[in-house]
Formats: structure tokens, sequence, C-alpha cells
């Protein structure tokens, strides 16, 4: 293909704004896929997305459109999967913005945009949803063009569900969007912006060429990890892999390799071909986890069927990072990084149902900078492993740079939320006469579990939130304890700020009252902080009448029988084990009611 004739792009917008029925509706003008086979959110695979109505892996696919060959990237709107977005961007020219005509400009929306634009790409304006009859396009029109710059008849008025004005999206993509630039004559340069493990064919890379070409055979190598292999198969995404003999410069497709790990074809590479010496593409920064918890088989015998799908689904997320973890309570398991909640309740899913198994799920945390006073510096990702407190100076965690997009009438309780999770608001300005951005800054630990529910309860629904990690800073931070029968469980401890440690320990001693079930003999939950005792509730035991079958006689008859009850009740307490139950383990995930 001519390369004046390429386009490349992507689709960005806030979670919910319609991406993936827009791409369905250019996939169906284009006659990428037959009217039979057009089903809703093609371009989703996972069963998992389908059914929660999300997008969580990026989706290449080729569309031919009269002499133009447009290649489209579908990419996720929920901030836990933005580094799907920027991957994306890199591979492309241009970007459609997709925004809700009902709902605005969202904190998703604003965050995309700011990446496409860091990244240079021509952005190309799109009102969704005009057919609802809440849609006002006149007040989202004058925020976007607040927000871009442009002019309000640049930006297209579609109706994805309908098709009414897609044609005029692919027109603009066409007069709009630069071709590739690159270098055909040049040696062979190109971007790994995804990877994923196949069971049958080995690795299978989704990457774009930006000089020379690939072609069937070659021989590749990838910097700077310095790995070789051979490219089996070469083809494009229509949306299936349809194999073809080359791919040429300025063209995203997928190449087959015979590597046997992704670790070996990271994303964010410079593949190129044989043993030309060339300068590296620029990359991707790593992505780093920042939300942790254990997972724990039900049983200890399936620990390492848990080990083995762990492996394989890190090998098509790259995102996810495991390390081995032991507990005197569950056992065997790990201890798993993620993104966000979204991520992690994703993964969770997908390894109950892929692998049918069933798992014991710790609270969440982030991981912790600790100085200790020999000068070593540890990071930890659970307070279970945080060393002597009178080993330790310091201890940092970290924090975000939040923005929240509400409508300016709950800018009072939205103010009052941030200051309750200790953050700090930094700045407030307004897309227009009616919608508020809020910048501030927080510890992340404390909007890991119910923040953002909290913001949609507060606004109405309106609210939306999107986060950066910035950087680690110490605070008065100690290890809340908890013991069940005077046992300390490690599994739930958690680090918590001094000023907090007892409410915090209150509200969970009273969650855990509800799931831990009464025994025969008094169970005491107690919360402590650094061996002192903040907080404790106790489960009364089982009381069984043992004087129903005593008539008349001495009341002494009575006593005796109480009296050895009492007795086997004090031992029972002494050797007595309680069992905990899977839902103590997330009495965090709702603190606050």
């Amino acid at each position: 293909m001519d390369q004046s004739h390429i386009r490349n792009f992507c689709i960005i917008a806030h979670i919910d704004h319609g991406k993936s029925t827009l791409a369905d509706r250019l996939l169906e003008l284009t006659g990428t896929i037959e009217h039979r086979n057009m089903r809703e959110q093609l371009l989703d695979r996972m069963d998992l997305e389908r059914e929660r109505g999300i997008t969580i892996k990026l989706a290449p696919v080729r569309m031919q459109y009269k002499d133009y060959e447009l290649n489209l990237i579908d990419t996720p709107g929920h901030v836990d999967f933005s580094y799907e977005v920027s991957r994306s961007l890199e591979a492309c020219e241009g970007a459609i913005l997709v925004v809700d005509a009902s709902q605005g400009i969202q904190a998703q929306t604003l965050a995309n945009v700011y990446l496409a634009i860091a990244a240079d790409l021509t952005i190309i304006p799109v009102l969704n949803k005009i057919d609802l009859p809440a849609a006002d396009v006149d007040r989202v029109s004058q925020e976007v063009v607040g927000l871009l710059g442009c002019k309000k008849e640049d930006i297209l008025l579609v109706s994805a569900k309908t098709g009414q004005g897609v044609e005029g999206v692919l027109e603009r993509v066409v007069s709009d969007v630069p071709p590739p630039s690159g270098k055909p004559d040049q040696p062979t340069r190109a971007l790994i912006f995804d990877s994923y493990y196949d069971d049958y064919r080995g690795v299978i890379v989704y990457l774009r060429v930006v000089d020379g070409s690939i072609s069937y055979n070659d021989q590749l190598h990838m910097l700077p990890t310095d790995s070789h292999g051979l490219a089996l198969e070469v083809g494009t995404l229509k949306p299936e892999l349809s194999a073809s003999k080359t791919l040429s410069t300025g063209e995203i497709g997928y190449v087959v390799t015979n590597l046997k790990s992704t670790r070996e074809a990271k994303v964010g590479e410079t593949v190129t071909v044989g043993r030309s010496e060339v300068k590296p593409l620029p990359g991707y920064k790593d992505v780093k986890p920042f939300v942790y918890a254990g997972f724990f088989p039900s049983s200890n015998e399936y620990y390492q069927t848990l080990k083995e799908a762990i492996d394989k689904l890190s090998l098509s997320d790259s995102a996810l990072q495991f390390e081995p973890e032991n507990s005197p309570v569950l056992g065997h398991g790990f201890r798993i990084g993620f993104l966000g909640l979204l991520h992690m309740d994703i993964v969770q899913e997908r390894l109950q149902r892929e692998y049918d198994l069933e798992l014991i799920v710790t609270n969440p945390s982030t991981d912790y900078h600790v100085k200790l006073t020999s000068g070593e510096e540890l990071i930890i990702k659970s307070a279970a492993d945080l060393p002597d407190q009178s080993k330790i100076t310091e201890i940092s965690e970290p924090w975000i740079k939040g923005e929240i997009v509400a409508p300016k009438d709950y800018l009072g309780s939205i103010l009052q939320l941030i200051v309750q999770r200790r953050g700090l608001q930094k700045n407030i300005s307004y897309v227009d006469s009616l919608l508020a951005v809020v910048n501030f800054e927080a510890p992340l630990a404390n909007l890991l579990t119910d923040f953002y529910d909290q913001l949609k309860s507060l606004t109405s629904g309106y609210g939306s939130f999107s986060y950066d990690l910035d950087n680690y800073r110490p605070e008065d931070l100690v290890r809340l304890e908890f013991y069940i029968a005077g046992d300390p469980v490690d599994a739930l401890s958690i680090m918590v700020h001094r000023s907090e440690s007892l409410s915090v320990g209150r509200s969970v001693v009273t969650r855990l009252k509800d799931v831990i079930p009464r025994q025969q003999f008094q169970v005491s939950l107690q919360a402590a902080v650094g061996g002192k005792f903040i907080a404790r509730e106790d489960l009364s035991a089982y009381r069984k009448d043992v004087t129903t079958g005593l008539y008349g006689g001495d009341v002494s008859r009575k006593k005796k029988v109480l009296a050895k009850q009492k007795k086997g009740k004090q031992r029972m307490k002494r050797f007595g084990r309680v069992d905990i139950p899977n839902e103590a383990f997330t009495v965090m995930l709702k603190r606050d009611d």
C-alpha cells in the first residue's frame, strides 16, 4: 500500500462514552465485517468485557475505505487501564476524541486529551449519543471548544448507535490525519505496542512498522533486551488474524514468533531484522503497579494450579507483577501488584472463571518506603513485612495527583470528601458555567477502597475521577494489627496514619464481629498498635441450657452442672480454634458506611 494512503488512528474517551459502539459502526460502514457476522462490542473479545460493557484490552483492526488503508485501535476508558491508551497513542498519528453529548467532558476525557497532545496527535472531536433525549449539544460543544481550542463547526455530531453522521468521521480521518512519515529504504524499526501468549502458536506481538518492512521468515532482533526470534507469520487484523507476506512502512499488524515468553518481546521494545545497527525507538516507561493484594487458594493443594494460572495471565498482562507469600493463617499464596482496584477485580474474576479456582483475597494495600536506623532502605508491600518499630526512622507512603470533574453544585461535598481522606485541595477551575475541575493531592492508601463509590454517591453519579502517581512522602504511619481469640492474624494487618488508627480499628473490629461465626466459647476481637490494644469487641458464646433435665431437688444440683459447663467453656477457650471465613479478609474494602 502506498504510504500516503495509510491512516493510523485510535479512539479515546471516558468510560462508557461509546468508543466500542463507534468502532462497530466504522467496521460495518467500511465492509470489514459482513452484516450477518456483526455483533455489539465486536472488538471486545473477552467475556468479561462484553458482560461488564467495558474495554479492558486495546484492540487493533484494519479497514479499507475508498482507496485508503485505515488502521484503528480501540482503547479502554477506565483510569486503571490508561497504560493501554498511552501505548496505542504511540502507534498512531491521529485520535478520535469521543464525548457523550449528555454527560459532557469527564475526568478521563481530560486525561486522555493530555496524553494525545503530549504524543503530538491530530485530534478529531466527536460528539456521540446526539439521539438521546438528554443530549445537550450546544453546552457540550462549548466544553469541547474550551478544551481543544477548536471551532464549533470542527466538532462532528454522531450517533454511533443509529449510525447517524458516522461516515463523516471516516472522511475527517482521511482528510485530517497525516500519513506515516517512515522511510521504506532504511533498516527495519518496528515498535511493539502489545503482545500476548497463544497456547498453540507462542508469542504474538502487535507492532507498528516505523521504517523498513518485516516479512515472513525474517530473523527478528529485539532491542534493547537483545533477544532473537523468527517471524513464523506476519499479517494484519481484520479483526481476526489475516496472514500476508509483508508488513510495510507505516502499517500496523501482528507477527507470530517462535519466542516462548512475552518477557522476550516486551511492550515498548524496538524490533529490527537481522543484525542491522539501528537506534532504538523511544519506548514506554515501565508500568509500575501500586496496589497490592495477597491471593491464596482456598486449600493448599491448589497452590500449584494458582501459580501456573498467574504465570499464564502475566504473559498477556505486562502490568501484572507477583511474588510468593506465606501466611500462618492462609498458607502459601502470592502477593500480586495491580494498577487499581478494577484491575484487581478483573484478574480475580479471570482466575476464578478461566482456571476454576476458589480464592481468598486479602485487603488491598500499596507499597511503602521504610528507612531503618542502620541507614538501609526497604520497600514493603504488606503491613506484615514491617520491621520492628524501634529499628525504623521514617516511613514514606505514595501520594497521587488527582482530578475530579463534577457539576459545581457538588463542590462542597467533594472538598469535604478530599479532606476526610487527608487530601489537599490545590486548584479549582471551570470547564464552563456548570462544570468544575478540582485538582488535589492525597495519600493513595486512603483512596484505594471506596473513594470512587463515595464520590459517585455524593455527586449523584455525575462526578468522575482520574489520577497519576506523584511521589512518596514521609508520614506518621503505624501498623494496625488485629487479634482474634488472642492470636494475631498477619493477613488482616494494615498500615494507617496514627491519627486514623483508633477510628479504623473500631470500625474493623465491629465489621469482623458481623462476619466471624459464634463459637461454643467467647471470642475476643481486638485491634492493636505497637502492642497496645485500642479497640475490642466480644463474640458471645453459644449458650446451651444444661439444666433442662433437672426436675426439682436442691439448687446445688443446678449450680454443679452450670459450674461444670463453665469449666468446659474455659478449657475450650484455651484450646479452641476459630475458623476465619473469607469475608473477614475483605472487611476493609468498604471501610465507611
